[in-house]
Order: structure tokens, then sequence, then C-alpha cells
């Protein structure tokens, strides 16, 4: 059909003018959906029991003094990101945006380093400086001396700091249990996250609502957090995962024993 058996509306320099915008826009969001964006998807990580084995050796192996034998679990939780030089699409991260099981984050906030080998190495110094706080928390809560009692940490490849407050929890369980011949966990499955210092005080960590889901889908039923992540543990919680918040080592263990006796404990 020519030009001449069409309506005005549809041959009007406006309306050709407008036919020509949509095509251009269009031909921009094609172009947009698959543009690296300085984004980075994250999901649920890897979970491991500080009081067993990770890639096959002890995750706490602790000398200078009698252990016990353990029941049950307190798992330390992680949270996986996309590399820091593999820019997330837009069609991805929309994508990852509306997923519960994902995430997405500036990358800058990931990596603040912005190089994979630089970032590694953060990581990597974050989780020595971890594992040296959750060993001087956890014996001065149980008034051993460090010059007695030596803690050794193996996480393979794992870095960060947010294991702080598991590592102590899983040294005090292995040393002490809950003080009366007992085990922390009452033979539980408990997960947990947040960075410790040397005084014992739990701090805040990132990626929290994905790391609830790390700790249900390994069978844990209860999820210690620092008490200022409340409000972001409680997006999307699994079912059946009980969140708890703390402040401190010692509160820590007091909702653990508690959580054995029946006993009331604190929740989010």
């Amino acid at each position: 059909m020519s030009d001449s058996k069409l309506p005005t509306a549809l041959t009007s320099p406006r309306t050709r003018a407008l036919a020509l915008c949509g095509v251009l826009v269009a031909a921009l969001f094609g172009v947009a959906a698959f543009v690296p964006l300085p984004y980075t998807v994250t999901w649920p990580g890897l979970t491991a029991d500080t009081l067993g084995t990770y890639q096959d050796k002890p995750v706490l192996t602790i000398t200078g003094a009698p252990l016990r034998t353990t029941q049950g679990e307190l798992r330390m939780v992680t949270i996986t990101a996309t590399n820091p030089d593999q820019r997330s699409t837009f069609l991805r991260s929309m994508r990852a945006w509306f997923d519960p099981q994902e995430a997405v984050r500036p990358t800058d906030t990931v990596y603040p380093e912005g190089n994979p080998a630089k970032a590694e190495e953060v990581t990597a110094q974050q989780m020595a400086e971890s594992q040296d706080s959750a060993t001087a928390a956890a014996l001065g809560y149980l008034h051993l001396s460090p010059d007695q009692v030596k803690v050794k940490v193996d996480l393979g490849d794992v870095g960060g700091p947010s294991a702080g407050q598991m590592l102590a929890l899983g040294i005090v369980d292995k040393l002490a249990g809950d003080g009366n011949g007992g085990d922390l966990t009452g033979g539980l499955t408990i997960a947990g996250t947040g960075t410790i210092d040397k005084d014992g005080t739990v701090g805040p960590v990132g990626g929290v609502p994905l790391k609830t889901q790390a700790a249900a889908r390994d069978g844990a039923t209860v999820f210690l957090l620092p008490r200022d992540e409340c409000t972001d543990a409680k997006v999307n919680t699994p079912k059946t995962l009980r969140l708890v918040p703390v402040g401190t080592l010692a509160e820590a263990v007091s909702v653990l024993q508690a959580l054995k006796s029946g006993g009331s404990v604190p929740a989010c």
C-alpha cells in the first residue's frame, strides 16, 4: 500500500518522527541489556561446621588443653559472588533482583579494591585477623591463657571476617561445652554469622538474607546474628530457621544454653 492510500495520521511527519524515536529507543534498550554494569551478583555460599572438618581437614586444631567430643554442629556461612572483573549485564541484574536466592550489589561495595588479586589478599587478611580475634575472645571468655592453649584454624581459601562468632563458639564448645558437661549445640545444627572482637563483641556483616538461605539449606534450625542486622535477616527468611540476635560471645553462649533448657531467648 502506498503512502497516498494511508490515513493522513499515519503519514504525517510527527507520526514518522515518533516511529523513528521508538525504533531508536528499542535499539538502545537492546544494546543496554547486554552492556556490562558496575554491579556484582551474589548468592548463598558454602557453610562449614567449625566443630568438624572442611575439605577433609579439621577446622579447629587446639593444643594445650583437654578437648571434648562434641555433638551437633556450629556452622559458619558465606555468600558467593561473581568475580570483580565480571560485570553483570542489565538482564542478569534484573533477573537476580527478582530472585530471592540472589542479590545485586555495587561491585565496589563487594570488592573495594577492584583488582581480583588484591581483593583476595584483603579477604585473606580479614580471615586471619578474624581467627586471631575469635581465639582471643574464646580463651578470654574461658579464662585460659593464650600462652598455654594454641588454636589453629583451617578454612581453606574462605576469606572475610564474618566467621568470627562461630569460630569462637566452636573453640568454647570444644574446650568447655555448656559448662555443665554437655554440648553448646544440644545436638542441633546451629548456624550464624558475625565478626568478633578480641573482647567478645559481635559485629555486623553483609549478605545476611543470603546467609540464612545457605544455613537452612544445610540443615540449620537456629541462626545467630549480630543484633543490628535483624531487619535485614527477616528478608526472605526460611520458615524453618529461628533468628536469634546477640551482641557478645557471652550472650551467644547464654542463648545456646537457654535453647537447650527450653528457656526464653531473644528473637528478631
